[in-house]
């Protein structure tokens, strides 16, 4: 049995979708020449004069291949309350319902993202699409970004192309969920997809939705009721939402994701509810070969405070070409930075042909933390950000090679705390809780130490049950005392073996395949030794301000707690024959 299933993994990972080919790497031809821009363009600042002030929408039902009718919303640019004759390039959204605001619960934030409806007035057609399950449109949803959404996808943007009031010419944006949609509408090479501007998804969903094994992420998706559903806007041709009624009975088909997510502990399991390999048939990174081969170009958005932070920085050594900016931010976030006008110089360059600039730009643009200032690099990780080991020792963070006392420390497990004012489902963040798990610091910094990359953990602990969870979080201590957590990093003790991960990993930082063969359990007292990364941030250690690590066996955000993974206590070991260490990028300037 689990060699078919192996097999059925190893068949999604590289399963022809679409027109592509399995392992094709080339890039598309270069295209013909551009167009000048009508103004100056940089790096987040691009406004064209606008071409319309109206705009007019319809909605109304699209039955797809099977049958299935979802909800679309199209906005057309207008004079005097007519649409206007011709044909535009189309950019579309992927959504949670056909309105003109996003239903994922970051519309608030996320105001690049819901203001690009007003593309319009640039001479674009933006278009909202419900996916089936969801919103108005008909159907169940069947997992998560499943391969009957990528191959809606496929057809809807085919379909956006034929239109009379379409130019052929597609882009797809999106952020949260709709971003992950956006990445899956890459992996079927539908032929009029141009251009993917997406934010805070997934590469692949086990590593980002079971960060290091542990089910302690707050994304299980939509759960709502037939009430819920009710009291979304119904489509013009439904006023009296009687199909809409229809639809919602049919989304509680839909079995529950925490429940589905639940059963999957590891990477390689099979999901009975689905009957699919859960984690493979939802990743992106299973379609890397057909990405590859479609040469779509993608703009990836991310925020140093989003818990998909790395998965962004991930699609992005994978996939040629591909840009990415991080800023300070939440999920979703853009404040401060004008992320529609990036949007449309990015958009402006692939549907129109209009020189912007943007493939002059370096692909890489980053917030860092402290100056407060966005930087730029060709490349990820930063050449300049060079490795610094500190040591675990009875002194506290040692800078170098384990060299000092050795120390030995037992803390306790608290499965009850919690992180007042500090978010809800997506933006949910670790905290520092004084007297919460173990704590160690090094001496101050004499100089500023700018934080940019990804860190490394190397741990050795011990615990009396078969497993443990280890949460670790990276702190700054100012030199009042107050703390600030900057980022993190977290590892199932059972799924410490290490392998080589089947995509690119900037950085090269240690990955764990995580298959059910993969689990090691804990013998009772003895050290294991843990090796896992540390999600990236950029971020400065000012004069005076000391690095902090804070241990823990519990976080907040854990979702369903794995009885054989509750020690009361955890030992975590440091010395000549265990070495524990955290390594950094740090750049001394």
């Amino acid at each position: 049995m689990r060699a078919a299933l192996a097999a059925l993994a190893v068949m999604l990972a590289t399963a022809t979708t679409g027109a592509g080919a399995q392992t094709a790497t080339s890039s598309p031809a270069a295209g013909p020449a551009l167009s000048p821009a009508s103004v100056p363009a940089s790096f987040g600042h691009y406004q064209p004069p606008r071409t319309y002030s109206e705009q007019v929408t319809s909605s109304f039902y699209l039955p797809l291949r099977d049958g299935t009718k979802v909800a679309v919303l199209v906005a057309r640019p207008a004079q005097g309350g007519k649409p206007v004759d011709g044909r535009f390039p189309v950019i579309w959204h992927h959504s949670l319902s056909a309105t003109q605001q996003p239903a994922d619960g970051v519309g608030s934030r996320a105001a690049g993202f819901v203001t690009m409806p007003r593309l319009t007035d640039y001479g674009y057609v933006v278009v909202q699409v419900a996916r089936r399950g969801n919103g108005q449109s008909f159907g169940t949803m069947r997992g998560y970004h499943d391969r009957n959404e990528a191959h809606d996808a496929y057809e809807l943007i085919e379909w956006l192309a034929r239109q009379s009031w379409s130019d052929g010419n597609v882009g797809q944006y999106g952020c949260s969920n709709t971003g992950d949609a956006a990445a899956q509408a890459m992996t079927v090479n539908a032929p009029h997809l141009k251009a993917v501007f997406a934010g805070c998804f997934s590469w692949n969903k086990y590593d980002a939705m079971r960060r290091g094994g542990i089910f302690a992420q707050w994304g299980t998706g939509p759960t709502r009721t037939i009430a819920q559903d009710m009291a979304v806007k119904p489509v013009d041709t439904d006023p009296d939402k009687v199909l809409l009624r229809q639809a919602a009975e049919q989304h509680q088909r839909a079995v529950p994701l925490f429940e589905v997510w639940k059963a999957l502990p590891y990477r390689d399991s099979f999901s009975p509810q689905l009957q699919s390999p859960f984690w493979a048939e939802g990743s992106a990174s299973s379609y890397r070969p057909q990405m590859i081969q479609g040469g779509v170009p993608l703009y990836v958005v991310g925020g140093w405070r989003d818990e998909l932070r790395d998965q962004g920085l991930i699609a992005q050594a994978n996939i040629p070409g591909a840009r990415i900016l991080i800023g300070d931010w939440l999920h979703c976030e853009n404040d401060g930075f004008a992320l529609a006008e990036e949007a449309l110089r990015f958009f402006d360059r692939h549907l129109k042909g209009i020189d912007t600039g943007i493939d002059r730009d370096d692909p890489v643009h980053y917030f860092v933390v402290g100056p407060n200032a966005w930087r730029s690099s060709k490349v990820w990780p930063l050449p300049e950000a060079k490795p610094a080991s500190f040591a675990f020792t009875a002194k506290g963070l040692v800078e170098g090679a384990f060299a000092g006392t050795a120390v030995k420390r037992d803390f306790a497990v608290d499965y009850a705390v919690n992180c007042e004012k500090s978010g809800f489902g997506p933006t949910m963040q670790p905290c520092h809780n004084a007297g919460h798990g173990w704590s160690i610091a090094g001496r101050p910094f004499a100089a500023a130490a700018e934080y940019t990359g990804h860190g490394v953990a190397d741990l050795w602990i011990a615990a009396d049950t078969p497993d443990a969870n280890l949460f670790l979080y990276v702190e700054d201590v100012a030199p009042d005392g107050t703390v600030k957590v900057i980022t993190e990093g977290r590892l199932k003790a059972s799924l410490r073996k290490t392998g080589t991960a089947p995509w690119t990993l900037p950085g090269g930082y240690p990955w764990h395949r995580a298959f059910a063969e993969d689990a090691q359990p804990l013998a009772p007292g003895e050290p294991a030794r843990l090796r896992f990364d540390i999600m990236p941030t950029s971020w400065t250690f000012l004069p005076g301000h000391r690095l902090q690590v804070t241990l823990t066996g519990s976080d907040w955000r854990e979702r369903a707690r794995d009885p054989q993974a509750q020690p009361k206590a955890i030992t975590i070991i440091s010395d000549r024959a265990h070495p524990s260490s955290v390594t950094l990028p740090l750049i001394r300037r």
